[in-house]
C-alpha cells in the first residue's frame, strides 16, 4: 500500500497554515514600522514560531521579503485580472488604467515597501512575473482605449510613473501628498490620449 498517510497530509496543511500566518504577521509588521524595520526574531515572536521555521519556509530575509511581496502582488493581480470594475472587467480601458495606478497608489505604504525591500538586483527587477504581467495588462488597456503610439513603451513609462522607489522617495523625502501623485497618474494616463 503506497500513498501519502495522514501524517503527511496534516503536516503539508500545517506548512501551509504557518506560511499563511507568517506572511499576515509580516505584513501586520511591514504595515506598522516599514520593511526595514521587520526582523526574523519579531516575525517568529509575531506569528508564535520559533525563528527556525521562519528559516526553513523562507531561507533568508531576503527570501521573505520576495515571499511578501509575490503574496500582495497576487492580490493585486486577482483584482485588476478578475475582480470588479473599475479596476477590474466590466469598465472601459481607460477607466481601468487610471483605476490600476489609484489602487497601486492606495497601497503604497505597505507594497511598496516590501518592493523597496526585495528590489535588490536591478538586472532582474523588470524581468519580475509581478512586472511583467502589470506591464503586459498596462500596455492590453492602452490597445484597448487606444489610439496610443507603441503601447509597450508606454506601459513602461507608465509603469515607472508607478515604482515603489520613486514613489516611497516622492512621497516621504519629498513630501508630496498622495492625493498630489494620484492627479500626477490621472494627467500621465490621460496625455496619451491628447496626442
Amino acid at each position: 500500500m503506497g500513498g501519502r498517510g495522514p501524517s503527511q497530509a496534516g503536516i503539508r496543511v500545517d506548512a501551509a497554515r504557518n506560511r499563511s500566518l507568517l506572511l499576515q504577521a509580516a505584513l501586520e509588521l511591514v504595515a506598522a514600522g516599514g520593511a526595514d524595520a521587520l526582523t526574523m526574531d519579531d516575525l517568529a515572536a509575531r506569528a508564535r514560531v520559533g525563528k527556525g521555521t521562519v528559516f526553513r519556509r523562507f531561507g533568508s530575509r531576503a527570501g521573505l521579503m520576495q515571499a511578501l511581496l509575490d503574496h500582495a502582488e497576487q492580490g493585486f493581480r486577482t483584482a485588476y485580472v478578475l475582480g470588479p470594475p473599475p479596476l477590474g472587467p466590466g469598465a472601459s480601458a481607460r477607466d481601468r488604467l487610471h483605476a490600476f495606478g489609484l489602487a497601486r497608489l492606495a497601497s503604497l505604504k505597505v507594497t511598496g515597501e516590501l518592493a523597496r525591500a526585495a528590489d535588490v538586483d536591478p538586472r532582474t527587477r523588470y524581468r519580475h512575473p509581478s512586472r511583467s504581467l502589470a506591464r503586459a495588462h498596462l500596455a492590453g488597456l492602452l490597445r484597448m482605449a487606444g489610439p496610443v503610439p507603441d503601447p509597450e513603451l508606454v506601459a513602461y513609462q507608465l509603469a515607472a510613473f508607478l515604482d515603489a522607489g520613486l514613489l516611497l522617495h516622492l512621497n516621504g523625502e519629498e513630501r508630496m501628498s498622495l492625493h498630489r501623485l494620484e492627479k500626477g497618474w490621472r494627467k500621465a494616463g490621460k496625455s496619451w490620449w491628447t496626442r
